[in-house]
């Protein structure tokens, strides 16, 4: 009977080791926490900011590199599915336009891709497009009819002026 009560003790030493692993841990976050945080932190990254970079056009690569901006003021996800408004602002070669748009947010992991599939954006004509949003970059593919790339650049907040106290008691 002796023999048992050492490995009796070692059974207890083992299990208490690894009741820390076993136990629940009441902090740790729900599948629903870090999807709402993925929103959150999308929102943050894509509210108030200029998306500036360039463009090419396949097949017109040794024209290089062509100016792209856009502004973004908001961003927020409707209620249902994949779907976020997006109030921006589009310089596109001659245009320059300001509208809300719905587009789809996929993700890739933790990884946001804006994705449009033949989206009509008014004014400027029908896109596909799949924008990985990357901390304070963007890369992508785009088309237009005939007509495609890639895209790419940074993504900076924009310094939104105060009203002065003399033009806000106006």
């Amino acid at each position: 009977m002796s023999r048992f009560i050492p490995l009796t003790l070692l059974l207890a030493l083992i299990v208490g080791s690894f009741s820390p692993v076993l136990a629940a841990d009441p902090k740790a976050s729900t599948p629903e926490d870090d999807q709402a945080k993925l929103f959150k932190d999308f929102e943050q990254t894509l509210n108030k900011v200029q998306l500036t970079g360039s463009f090419t056009i396949s097949g017109q690569d040794n024209k290089g590199l062509r100016p792209e901006t856009y502004e973004i003021t908001s961003v927020h996800k409707l209620d249902e599915g994949d779907l976020w408004v997006f109030n921006a602002r589009i310089k596109y070669g001659d245009n320059d336009v300001k509208l809300p748009l719905p587009l789809e947010v996929k993700w890739a992991g933790k990884t946001p891709v804006i994705t449009l599939d033949k989206t009509t954006i008014p004014g400027l004509g029908t896109f596909s497009a799949h924008v990985v949003i990357d901390g304070d970059k963007y890369a992508g593919t785009w088309t237009h009819g005939p007509m495609g790339g890639c895209l790419f650049g940074d993504i900076k907040k924009i310094e939104v002026a105060k009203p002065t106290e003399e033009a806000s008691s106006k």
